[in-house]
């Protein structure tokens, strides 16, 4: 029987699932990666670690290869060298049940012409769950999720009417429904408001407390100094810093790496790294009334 169970496929075995683990623990784990678009290596050597109970941010400019890196994490780009591991299998080791079980990701761009209604993508998050206990948790998950990403009230219009920030919130409650303990949210604020840029980063605080595992790429460094645990800075492919953000955000560094002249200062209240760019004071033309 033991030698008959050996030679069942992995995709007819009851899938794994996963279990709680300690805060610390590390969940992804990146080492020597490589990997190469149309033959062009867009990383390079990168090792990674995400544990449990931190949000990390990815940041770099531009190219640098932070979404890259999140497709490769997911399991959704191949290597060319080196390993990428969740819960200490890579992910073509798991099952696709058992990976969307470990890992959920929101996309930079969420795409959905069909017209189905908010409530009905949310909803697409348990699929994962299905046929098991936990799928009598769906109505309860869903109306959550709706409330804390501020869509209730759009629950029943179709998904397509929304705008595109209205939008970026349904397709991170879908990933929050799925509960997944690895969450890899490529620019989940890039579409939003101030207010619901602060909401969203909040909602990320909040699930590295419950224990989750959170990787953000971010653009905004203020935004990933306020919020990140970890932030790991990319530079053409490859680490060039990764740390605790007061030791990342440094302004010769930041200004090495974006090419910029960049300056860091602590908030006056909260003393949280401040990270803007140098700007001379423009010029202002004055026009007089006999002008206009």
């Amino acid at each position: 029987m033991d030698r008959l169970r050996a030679r069942v496929p992995r995709r007819w075995a009851a899938p794994r699932v996963p279990t709680p683990v300690p805060r610390g623990t590390v969940r992804v784990r990146v080492a020597g990666l490589r990997v190469a678009r149309a033959g062009r290596a867009v990383l390079d050597g990168v090792d990674l670690r995400i544990r449990s109970g931190e949000v990390h941010a990815l940041v770099g400019p531009n190219g640098a290869g932070k979404s890259t890196l999140l497709a490769a994490v997911s399991g959704d780009l191949p290597p060319v060298a080196g390993t990428v591991e969740i819960d200490g299998v890579p992910p073509d080791g798991w099952s696709p049940v058992e990976l969307a079980l470990r890992r959920a990701v929101l996309p930079q761009r969420s795409t959905l012409n069909f017209p189905f209604t908010v409530d009905e993508v949310v909803r697409m998050g348990r699929a994962p769950w299905a046929g098991r206990s936990e799928q009598g948790d769906d109505d309860e998950v869903v109306a959550d999720v709706l409330g804390r990403c501020d869509v209730t009230r759009f629950a029943d219009r179709p998904y397509p009417s929304l705008s595109g920030g209205e939008q970026a919130r349904v397709a991170l409650a879908r990933v929050l429904a799925q509960r997944a303990a690895v969450l890899l949210l490529d620019e989940p604020t890039a579409a939003l408001d101030l207010g619901h840029q602060e909401l969203v980063m909040s909602i990320a605080r909040d699930r590295a407390r419950a224990g989750d595992a959170v990787v953000a790429v971010l653009h905004d460094l203020t935004l990933a100094g306020a919020y990140a645990d970890t932030v790991t800075l990319l530079c053409d492919g490859r680490v060039r810093a990764a740390g605790p953000p007061a030791q990342v955000f440094t302004a010769p560094l930041l200004s090495e790496v974006y090419r910029h002249d960049v300056e860091v200062v602590p908030h006056p209240h909260t003393r949280l790294p401040l990270v803007v760019p140098r700007r001379r004071r423009p010029a202002r033309t004055s026009v007089t009334m006999e002008e206009t």
